[in-house]
């Protein structure tokens, strides 16, 4: 393991101590990668000062509420992670799907403030960053670089945003208010699928000195956050609903689906399937089916990036691979926030009010993988017992500007109760079983060699470097990284002093 950002040694003294001096002076207290898998366990009296903390505001004591487990104002704590239990009459399908919610995460309502904090605290840690002098560059396609600005701003340092003009406008609205400088807002050429691009501009400023970038999909901090974090809450949800009845005691959970993207979300699949011998479904988009044939082109699930192998994703790992077309997105996403939309599914499908307005936590990659859920839960002919659990990264607030693109476009500005049942027929009843690969040792060997040729040849990555990850102990070793750093976490805030006044 050469990369240096999984360093657990001090690289730069002087760096760390300019780092302490700067946190102690601002009140910033680090939590550790413990406190946020069971916030529980955060200390009573920061849990007192939370409870007038905005959770929306550049206040370091929302780093403590980086996890799952805000209750529904962000305030306070709520016993189990937020999710859903999509019932059958939507999903037409016996078998349980389930939506852990990301939109009650801090400052960007999206839980990838918990990979940006996982990137920047060990370079902190370490004195691989100055918060004084260094800009952290943070490379995504839209709430990866949201939060590294967020927890850039909170830890007293600039971070710059790098990510596709293509984007959603609420994305750029939200980072309008948070940068220091418009500046910090960089918009490469295209949109999701332009990772490419997003790599060459951060190339470009790699050159100058004092940029920092974290590549999300390098960075193993972002595999770690979701792998301790996120794999137990949503271990913890499985556990809990099936605690809940008589009914629900034989639930077996069967499989998580969760979008490439950075694949830092797809780690939570490998700590299910060691606890709960969960399977592992990658969802991409069918317009660029990367995983799925060697495929690209261009869609608009936003979130989720493409035409490339991230360097985090335990390819080997992975059990099934399924696409889903955007134009399935973009039409639940209006059918779910429409006013007619709603009332259709209400009246002509059966759901309750509570139930329709609850879809609303989910954003376009969340709908994305449940479409593949219920995908895989028809190929396999799952059961009422048989669970399939996956995450909404964000929800529908940040995709109004593509609702409005989607009805002029689609349904020629009206959408009208006829366009709500066509559409519930086609991308949702009618979800068919096409597009989904079992995947084999051939198959996987063939996904991991498809990275070779970006994080090689493109980014430069020694051949060792690339080739170590096919072995499963790499994966296991990465975790005993997460108890050394809260212990330098620990430490670092000693050294501070603000914990102790927190």
């Amino acid at each position: 393991m050469t990369t240096p950002a999984l360093s657990t040694e001090i690289v730069d003294a002087t760096v760390r101590r300019r780092a302490v001096q700067r946190f102690g002076e601002a009140g910033i207290v680090l939590p550790t990668f413990a406190q946020l898998a069971d916030p529980t366990t955060i200390p009573a009296s920061i849990q007192a000062a939370l409870a007038h903390v905005d959770p929306d505001a550049p206040h370091p004591l929302n780093l403590f509420r980086v996890h799952w487990y805000n209750s529904a104002d962000r305030r306070g704590l709520d016993p189990v992670p937020a999710h859903l239990v999509l019932p059958p009459e939507l999903t037409c399908v016996p078998a349980p799907i389930v939506v852990v919610l990301g939109r009650r995460f801090p400052m960007i309502a999206a839980h990838k403030v918990l990979a940006a904090y996982a990137c920047l605290a060990p370079r902190i840690l370490t004195g691989q960053f100055d918060p004084t002098a260094h800009r952290a560059v943070w490379p995504s396609t839209g709430n990866y670089c949201r939060g590294g600005v967020a927890i850039s701003r909170i830890m007293q340092c600039r971070g710059v945003a790098v990510l596709p003009e293509g984007m959603s406008a609420e994305r750029f609205e939200w980072l309008d208010r948070w940068v220091s400088d418009p500046s910090d807002i960089v918009r490469t050429p295209g949109s999701e699928s332009n990772v490419k691009e997003i790599y060459d501009e951060c190339a470009r400023l790699d050159a100058q000195p004092d940029h920092v970038i974290f590549n999300q999909f390098r960075e193993f901090g972002n595999h770690l956050g979701h792998w301790l974090c996120t794999g137990r809450a949503l271990e913890h949800v499985f556990t809990h609903l099936r605690s809940q009845g008589q009914q629900r005691r034989q639930w077996r959970l069967r499989a998580y689906a969760s979008a490439t993207g950075s694949a830092g979300t797809l780690a939570a699949g490998d700590y299910l399937k060691e606890a709960l011998q969960a399977e592992i479904m990658a969802v991409e988009a069918l317009e660029c089916p990367t995983l799925l044939v060697n495929g690209f082109g261009e869609h608009n699930i936003q979130g989720i990036g493409d035409k490339h192998v991230p360097f985090i994703h335990n390819v080997h790992n992975t059990d099934v691979v399924a696409a889903v077309s955007d134009r399935s997105t973009d039409a639940l996403d209006l059918l779910f926030n429409h006013p007619e939309g709603r009332a259709y599914l209400c009246e002509r499908r059966g759901l309750s009010e509570e139930a329709v307005a609850s879809l609303s936590s989910m954003g376009l990659s969340g709908i994305a993988n449940v479409l593949a859920a219920i995908k895989l839960a028809r190929h396999r002919g799952f059961g009422p017992d048989d669970v399939v659990i996956t995450v909404a990264t964000d929800g529908a607030q940040m995709y109004g500007s593509e609702r409005a693109k989607t009805l002029s476009r689609r349904f020629g500005g009206r959408f009208d109760r006829i366009a709500a049942a066509e559409t519930f027929g086609e991308h949702l009843a009618g979800v068919r079983t096409d597009h989904l690969l079992e995947a084999t040792s051939v198959d996987r060997a063939r996904m991991f060699n498809l990275g070779y040729f970006t994080w090689v040849e493109q980014q430069g990555v020694p051949l060792p470097e690339f080739v170590e990850r096919r072995e499963p102990a790499f994966w296991r070793g990465l975790r005993e990284l997460l108890p050394r750093w809260d212990a330098m976490i620990e430490a670092f805030n000693e050294e501070t002093g603000a914990g102790a006044s927190a």
